[in-house]
Parts: structure tokens; C-alpha cells; sequence
């Protein structure tokens, strides 16, 4: 079976995705696929079919797993292209994806998880891993999906949408701290957290520079989880657990952090219950499907959903790995899996 894992992109968490995408294609190559690593953005220059279909090997390859904290701009990523062309599709990278019996989207934040690039595939018959192009898009805009959230029970921090427009006629309904995001970004890519009123403008312009689309949410204090989804079951939850500040890019991806993770995680039975049926349920509000993640945190009001992931990261330090492995699902295996259940329910035949 021939699998294309596509990295890179054109976001600013492309260096997360590549770091993913490696481990994944070694994975999936020691399970005994043929497998085509390929750059979403950079493409395949100067390169004819046989050429293309010769790089889909079962052999492992030597990779740097190791994710650098530089923030992608337009800009630096623009200037990795020799050709000087700003198309999201690299050269050859539709033609060695058709080549392949699925693509695994090893991709993340913007153009990646919005459901671009799942319409792109769609639209040109090419089977993937991980959700549609509207559950992604939905799933990626944190003022649509908590809106859908609140519509359907599912507890969420109450929050307001901003534009860059409304600098000047801000009006919060709740007082501080308060969490400033991009709206459709992710891996806490210009987030903030404000304590009073100057930090708050001073954090709103900052924002602002990463996109024109912010939401704006009530702090919420309590213990931090996460859980996935794959294959329409809830795995164990994990505790993040952060001894200095809060779980920013850097603690998410960079070694030498303070981060602790706890799995399975030291609450009671019938809150990791609860997580697990409130999981499945915004899983299946938002759409998603084969797999996911949903965020969590709790205190002595309950369990608020902070947000669904529709493609969680799979690096040396990504959550979603470690649930798995809680559960028994060893790194290999949780692809395979992934692999196998997006091949079952689209009905593929495969070699």
C-alpha cells in the first residue's frame, strides 16, 4: 500500500508539521507501507513520473526530529521556494498524491487544517486521513465551532469575536485575565493572556499581526487535559501540567521545558468518564472524523471544552502519541490504525 504524508505548508506551524510528518512516514514505513514524504509547499521540481514513483520506499530514513521555535512568517516561507511562486501546491505534489493509495495530511494550522487542502483532494478524487473540508474549516475557527458548542450544551468559556475595525469600541462582558487567540489559529501561535486593560490593547495590537479574525475568551482557572479521539473511541486523557507560565508554543514543542504530562491522569472515574462522553459529543458536534483531539479544562465548576483539533500533532512531544500509549497503542501502531480506519470507512481497495 502506498502512502504520500504531506508536511510543510505554508503556515506558521510548518516546522511542527515537519517534524510530524517525519515521524509519521518512519512509522508507517515500519509497518510495512511504501511511503513518499513530500513537502506541500516546495513540491517536487524537475521531476518525471518513474522519478516520483521511486520515492516511495519502506525504508526508514534518517530525519531531525527536533522543532525549531521560530515563528514561520509569509515572508521566511516564501523565500524557501526557488521558484519564487507562493502557490500553496508545490510542483508534482497532486501527481505523486494521486500516485498513492491515501494521503496522510501531516499538516497544521492555516492552510492545512481549514479545509483547503482537504477540498483540493476532494476535488480531485484523492483519498485521505483525518476529517472533511468543512468539519476542518468549522473545527479551525474558533468563533464558529464555539458557537456550535454552546448550541449543542457543550460548556465553553464565554468570549466575544473581534476584527481589527473594533479596536477602538471594545467592550468586554466579562472582566480579567482574559485569553486573546487568533481565531483560526493553533499551537498557541499569538496567544495571550491579559491581566488588565493596558495589557490587553497592548496584547490585542500583537495579535493582530498574526491574523485580522481574534477571539477573545474569559480566563478559565483549572487543570488542563487533553483527549483524543480516534476511530470513534475517546483514549485516556491527559494532564498538562506547566510549572512555569502556561502552555505556550514553546512548552508544546521545544525540549528543555517545564511541562510535566500525566497519563492516565489522577482524577476520578466518573470525571474521565464524563471527558470521555463530552469528547465523543463535540467530536460529532464539530463534525470530525478519524481522528481528533478535544482540549479540556476543569475546576469546581465542571469540565469547559476549550477546543477541538482536527489534526493533533504527532512530534516527539505532541499529546495525542502519549494518550495512545496510555491506552496500550504504541507510536506505530496508532498510525496504522489511523491508516486503516480512514481506509474502512471510505470503502477503499487497496494492495
Amino acid at each position: 500500500m502506498k502512502i504520500v504524508v504531506l508536511a510543510g505548508g505554508r503556515s506558521t506551524e510548518r516546522n511542527v508539521s515537519l517534524s510530524s510528518s517525519a515521524k509519521v512516514a518512519n512509522a508507517l514505513r515500519r509497518k510495512g507501507y511504501e511511503v513518499a514524504l513530500v513537502d506541500l509547499f516546495l513540491g517536487l521540481p524537475d521531476t518525471d513520473d518513474s522519478s516520483l514513483a521511486a520515492l516511495f520506499t519502506s525504508e526508514e530514513q534518517t530525519v531531525d526530529l527536533n522543532i525549531s521555535d521560530e515563528i514561520m512568517t509569509d515572508d521566511v516561507i516564501n523565500a524557501l521556494r526557488p521558484d519564487g511562486s507562493t502557490q500553496l501546491f508545490g510542483p508534482n505534489v497532486l501527481k505523486i498524491s494521486a500516485m498513492a493509495d491515501i494521503v496522510w495530511i501531516g499538516l497544521h494550522g492555516g492552510d492545512g487544517e481549514n479545509g483547503k487542502v482537504q477540498a483540493v483532494l476532494d476535488l480531485n478524487n484523492i483519498p485521505y486521513t483525518g476529517s472533511d473540508p468543512l468539519a476542518s474549516g468549522i473545527t479551525m475557527d474558533k468563533n464558529v465551532s464555539k458557537q456550535l458548542m454552546l448550541y449543542n450544551g457543550i460548556k465553553t468559556a464565554q468570549f466575544v469575536n473581534l476584527k481589527q475595525d473594533d479596536l477602538g469600541t471594545v467592550v468586554l462582558p466579562f472582566g480579567f485575565p482574559v485569553v486573546i487567540k487568533p481565531a483560526n489559529g493553533g499551537s498557541s501561535v499569538g496567544m495571550y493572556i491579559a491581566k488588565n486593560e493596558d495589557e490587553f490593547k497592548r496584547d490585542l495590537k500583537k495579535a493582530f499581526e498574526f491574523e485580522n479574525d481574534l477571539v477573545v475568551e474569559e480566563y478559565i482557572a483549572g487543570r488542563e487535559f487533553s483527549m483524543a479521539v480516534v476511530n470513534g473511541k475517546a483514549l485516556s486523557a491527559i494532564e498538562i501540567i506547566v510549572t512555569d507560565g502556561w502552555y505556550d508554543f514553546e512548552h508544546k514543542f521545544v525540549t528543555g521545558n517545564t511541562t510535566k504530562f500525566v497519563t492516565p491522569p489522577d482524577i476520578p472515574d466518573d470525571v474521565h468518564e464524563e471527558m470521555k462522553q463530552i469528547a465523543l459529543k463535540t467530536f460529532n458536534v464539530l463534525g470530525l472524523s478519524n481522528y481528533g483531539r478535544i482540549d479540556f479544562f476543569w475546576n469546581d465548576n465542571g469540565l469547559y471544552v476549550i477546543e477541538g483539533n482536527s489534526l493533533p500533532g504527532m512530534t516527539p512531544l505532541s499529546l495525542m502519541p502519549q494518550e495512545a500509549e496510555a491506552d496500550g497503542i504504541r507510536y506505530d501502531d496508532l498510525c496504522d490504525q489511523i491508516v486503516q480506519g480512514q481506509v474502512k470507512a471510505l470503502g477503499l481497495k487497496v494492495n
